[in-house]
């Protein structure tokens, strides 16, 4: 596994990180889980992120649990706090007692004491940026959160939130936003705003909900035990799903095999190679998905190779920056037509 320096900060972290957000609490049960984590480390990966709100919390107890024997040094666990969580009024946002009694449940469910990266998991405009700082600046003071980052936030906000961060002399130093070979609207703002203040980028779901693997096929039904036939899951699929986008990417098999390599791992390769990407975020629902993904972080990708890829997505591709925080906004032409009434 190939590691690499989180922005401008000293943390290094694995090249692919395991992410478990549609599967641990959900799609998965505790055995499961615990297999793919184990897959997980067998592969070198040694990040792993998660979220408060994943499956209610679920997920970072499925995690925390299956981590439970790892040397806590080893690796490094990331998790955020943003999305509402319950009903409460304060259940919810960047708030300062949302985020410290966050931290503290968080800190619970993973079975931990301190946190690698706590991101913020979108930005709150409720509550002023100050308040947000200074509680993340606290925990970080407190030895419970070394490092701090943020996910969908757009290139102003991040300027904003760095300049804070320096002034209160706290490592904000990592981006979470989507981004794959079809999803590109950090290019224009945010990627150059990361490179500018030092933020290095660990993009989730590279593989486009898994349709970049090239599972599924124009004109047929979803492959059974597929996340697509998962009623979670499948409703995220559901949105790139029309026969064009998945003609396109069916073109994209010629160009893995000249990379020698499968599809998964070619859209994984993609976008490691993307200026200020430390790191690509990836699930997986069986072990031996994890242990190929994986690979992909030892495959180059040349000039032509990524430019036979523009070629075959062209359109398809998203790049507008409007859609910077509205991950789930996609164009019309990679949803499916509307059923027949």
């Amino acid at each position: 596994m190939e590691f690499r320096q989180l922005g401008r900060s000293g943390l290094r972290v694995s090249a692919v990180a395991y992410g478990n957000w549609v599967t641990h609490g959900n799609q998965l049960d505790d055995s499961a889980a615990a297999a793919c984590v184990a897959a997980a480390l067998d592969a070198g990966i040694t990040t792993f992120d998660t979220a408060d709100r994943y499956a209610r919390g679920r997920a970072e107890e499925v995690l925390g649990k299956a981590l439970s024997g790892v040397r806590r040094s080893s690796i490094e666990l990331c998790t955020k706090v943003c999305l509402p969580v319950g009903p409460g009024a304060n259940d919810a946002g960047l708030s300062r007692k949302h985020i410290i009694e966050g931290c503290h449940a968080s800190l619970g469910r993973l079975g931990t004491d301190y946190l690698d990266l706590y991101q913020a998991h979108r930005y709150d405009d409720s509550v002023p940026l100050e308040e947000t700082m200074l509680a993340f600046a606290d925990l970080v003071r407190q030895g419970k959160v070394l490092y701090v980052g943020a996910s969908e936030w757009t290139a102003p906000q991040l300027r904003a939130g760095l300049r804070l961060a320096a002034e209160l002399h706290i490592p904000f130093i990592a981006n979470q936003p989507q981004y794959s070979m079809l999803w590109r609207v950090v290019e224009a703002e945010v990627s150059p705003a990361c490179a500018d203040l030092g933020l290095g980028q660990l993009a989730w779901s590279p593989l486009a909900m898994g349709v970049l693997t090239g599972r599924y096929e124009p004109g047929r039904r979803p492959p059974a035990g597929s996340r697509a036939t998962d009623g979670f899951g499948g409703s995220f699929i559901a949105r790139y799903s029309s026969d064009l986008l998945l003609s396109r990417v069916r073109q994209l098999r010629p160009i893995a095999e000249a990379a020698g390599c499968t599809m998964a791992q070619l859209a994984v390769a993609w976008v490691l190679r993307r200026p200020t990407v430390a790191g690509a975020i990836v699930g997986a629902s069986r072990p031996e998905q994890l242990t190929e993904t994986a690979k992909g972080a030892t495959v180059r990708l040349d000039d032509e190779l990524m430019a036979r890829i523009d070629a075959v997505l062209d359109e398809l591709v998203e790049r507008d920056p409007a859609k910077t925080a509205r991950p789930n906004d996609v164009m019309p032409a990679w949803r499916p037509p509307p059923a027949a009434g």
